[in-house]
């Protein structure tokens, strides 16, 4: 399990993770989600090194992280963050190429191993036949699936996405999360992402973390976290949660204009009795 346990982190003299401890589940998909500003990202960073940890400590199958290494960590961990580039020069193949440097010797390149390991993650996402297409000349539903490529051809057992449906229109959210979520029920991957529609977190992800302030204020998995109540304490937000076509759906509540709420109904206790 990768943890972090009392974990605080600041940028400057502003504390954004205040004593936060919580475990994501290995194999599973987990997703943070909260207002802007509530941590979710800078956690991600604390756990890759990116920024320090200033008390607590992150830990991977009991293991503090600074023991392990940058290169051990790259092994171990793949990371995506926000904004990916690269030089407008880089090819798809060179760019998921760069996801087995921490497996190379220091006089040697790829091994065989690791360019069946490039091909399988490019046939993957979809583009085993645009291996020598600039990565920048791709769509952006491409360029997002060519980035899922380079962390699948890292191998790692870890993935941590920050926000990787990012400025995509829906369909490519849907298509990226669809492999995202193909990381742990194919690959066996433990996925944490960063997730701003819980309309999507209810869609793909098996557990959820509810951030506020820097701390987590709900978390478990999605049937049984997901409720009014905790989407009211962490968005400040009143909505209603049902279950349509067996997945929970949140509809914000537009009662405030005269519009009256739904009624979640039996379906929705059934549901969370099933989880």
């Amino acid at each position: 399990m990768l943890e972090a346990r009392n974990v605080v982190a600041s940028y400057g003299k502003t504390r954004v993770l205040n004593r936060l401890s919580v475990g994501f589940a290995t194999g599973r998909l987990t997703a943070l989600v909260g207002p802007n500003g509530c941590g979710k990202s800078t956690l991600l960073k604390a756990i890759m090194g990116f920024v320090p940890v200033q008390s607590g400590e992150v830990t991977l199958a009991g293991v503090p992280l600074g023991r392990i290494g940058r290169r051990g960590l790259a092994r171990r961990i793949a990371y995506l963050p926000q904004e990916s580039h690269c030089p407008d020069y880089m090819t798809l193949g060179e760019l998921v190429e760069l996801a087995g440097y921490a497996r190379y010797s220091l006089i040697g390149g790829p091994s065989a191993r690791d360019r069946k390991l490039f091909a399988h993650a490019l046939e993957t996402v979809g583009l085993a036949d645009m291996a020598n297409r600039q990565v920048n000349a791709l769509s952006g539903g491409q360029r997002q699936r060519a980035f899922i490529a380079m962390v699948l051809a890292q191998d790692a057992e870890t993935v941590l996405m920050d926000e990787p449906v990012n400025h995509l229109d829906m369909k490519y959210q849907y298509a990226v999360l669809d492999l995202v979520r193909e990381l742990t029920e194919i690959h066996g991957k433990t996925v944490v992402t960063v997730l701003h529609d819980l309309n999507l977190t209810t869609t793909f992800a098996d557990d959820v973390v509810m951030m506020r302030e820097g701390r987590i204020e709900a978390a478990g998995a999605v049937a049984e976290t997901v409720t009014a109540e905790a989407v009211s304490r962490v968005f400040g937000l009143e909505s209603d949660i049902f279950v349509r076509d067996g997945r929970l759906v949140c509809l914000p509540n537009r009662r405030g204009r005269g519009e009256p709420a739904l009624s979640p109904g039996p379906e929705l206790d059934r549901k969370r009795a099933q989880a």
